[in-house]
Order: structure tokens, then C-alpha cells, then sequence
């Protein structure tokens, strides 16, 4: 399975293949109908205590961002179940977020977690 991420801002490619985003909040500026979104799992993106925390200091918060949002995830086995299920029938997968740092945000870690148990 190919995992791809970028923001939702970018524009949508064919290759995107199903397009999931994953944030909690919909993206200011983006019309739904035009979004492109196959699925849209709120409940695995961080909480809002975690992303607001997570904001103010992000270059010094992100060892442990990783670990709080794991935590966070384990809660949400039906979820992840559910989002595991709906990417083992795809070639390839697209999260989306809204974020603007592209190497340091929850996707990354989701993506990691996905990658451990495709092991």
C-alpha cells in the first residue's frame, strides 16, 4: 500500500489515489464538493487540548506531541480498525490535513503507526 500526505491545500492529483483527511476541524476555504474527500475519520486527528498545547511551541513540543497523540490513538482502536479496514482495499492513500509544517504534524505519526502494523 502507498501512503502519501500532503495539505489539503494542494492541489488534487489522480494519484492520490482515496483521499483521507485527517484533521478534526474542516479546512477553511475548502468547499466540500470540491475536496474530493473518501473518508473522514475526526475522531484519529489529535484532540483539541493536544493540537492547541502542541501550537504554541511546536520546535520544542514534538517528542512529546508524538507521544501524547499515540496515547490518544490507543484509545481509538474501533477507529483505526475502521480506517485500516477502508486502506487495505486501496493501491493508494492520501492523508490531508490543513497543516502548514508538513514534516511535523500528526500525520507523520499516524503514517508511522500504519507503517508498524503493515509489518
Amino acid at each position: 500500500m502507498n501512503i502519501k500526505q500532503k495539505r489539503i491545500y494542494d492541489e488534487i492529483l489522480v494519484t492520490d489515489g482515496k483521499r483521507i483527511l485527517l484533521d478534526r476541524l474542516w479546512p477553511r476555504g475548502i468547499k466540500k464538493e470540491v475536496a474530493q474527500i473518501d473518508l473522514w475519520p475526526k475522531g484519529l486527528s489529535p484532540s483539541n487540548e493536544l493540537r492547541k498545547w502542541y501550537h504554541e511551541a511546536p520546535e520544542q513540543r514534538w517528542d512529546v506531541f508524538q507521544q501524547r497523540y499515540l496515547e490518544e490513538l490507543a484509545e481509538q482502536s474501533q477507529d483505526l480498525d475502521e480506517l485500516w479496514n477502508f486502506m487495505t482495499r486501496e493501491k493508494t492513500v492520501t492523508f490531508l490535513t490543513a497543516s502548514k509544517n508538513t514534516m511535523q504534524n500528526h500525520l507523520t505519526v499516524i503514517v508511522n503507526l500504519i507503517k508498524q502494523r503493515e509489518n
